[in-house]
């Protein structure tokens, strides 16, 4: 064990992306840490504003991309703790919203190493407020569902039916690669002319947003990059977006030119 530090770990969510989303309990825990281990999306500018003497190590899974398996990441995090003494492991978001973070405290608190969260803010929920698309909204949305598009299979989750059957504003993650079967199944259970936005590189200074309705999502495709991560939001909360309707009007009106 390097020096004197009691093995322990924190687990910190950075935030949807910007580098000043983090929550300030959040910045001061990367500012104690002996040795950091941080996810794909951490803003390469949240870590510049951390001590260069804290030691850095990338650990994040990207699609195929995966520079450590699950269980490689957690008896890396139990073996810096013993060497290193207090592991902050930066996850994007919020970590218990996909981030397997249940798995990571369970693996680690075997060894006897104790475990703190740090909470952090949901891209589901503050990517779409960026770009002005309340997830609630009275008198049009008074629920919404946060899912992923697929199970571990590559089979579509059954929340991703259920949610279309409802009125809930659906928040999808990880779902940019499979947008057309995305809009295509919930065509089966909402009309065609519910909204969608699909916004990537939320909350960065490249963030990008593509409105449309169901009947017309073969329009977007091109404008859609499948190389980046990104939020789909499905329902009527849509059209609050600032130029929602503007950009429905120049489709309609490109297609019949």
């Amino acid at each position: 064990m390097i020096g004197s530090n009691i093995p322990k770990v924190t687990l910190v969510g950075a935030g949807p992306g910007g580098s000043d989303l983090i929550t300030l309990r959040g910045f001061k825990v990367l500012q104690e840490a002996s040795i950091i281990l941080y996810d794909a999306l951490i803003s390469e500018e949240l870590l510049n504003e951390i001590d260069k003497s804290i030691p850095k190590v990338y650990v994040g899974k990207r699609c195929s991309e995966h520079s450590y398996t699950q269980d490689d990441i957690n008896r890396l995090i139990v073996e810096k703790a013993y060497n290193y003494g207090h592991v902050v492991r930066l996850k994007g978001g919020d970590p218990f919203v996909f981030g397997r973070a249940s798995e990571e405290i369970e693996y680690v608190e075997s060894f006897g190493i104790p475990v703190t969260v740090v909470p952090g803010v949901t891209s589901a929920i503050s990517v779409p407020s960026s770009q002005g698309i309340p997830v609630t909204r009275r008198g049009i949305s008074s629920s919404f569902w946060v899912m992923t598009a697929t199970k571990k299979d590559g089979s579509f989750s059954d929340d991703l039916q259920l949610a279309a059957q409802s009125s809930a504003t659906m928040v999808i993650l990880m779902g940019v690669r499979k947008f057309s079967q995305i809009a295509l199944e919930v065509s089966k259970y909402r009309t065609t002319l519910t909204p969608f936005a699909v916004i990537q590189n939320g909350t960065l200074q490249n963030e990008t947003c593509i409105t449309g309705m169901l009947h017309s999502y073969t329009d977007v495709l091109n404008d859609l990059d499948k190389t980046k991560p990104g939020i789909i939001v499905i329902g009527d909360v849509v059209a609050e977006h600032p130029s929602f309707f503007e950009e429905e009007v120049q489709r309609v009106l490109n297609s019949n030119l």
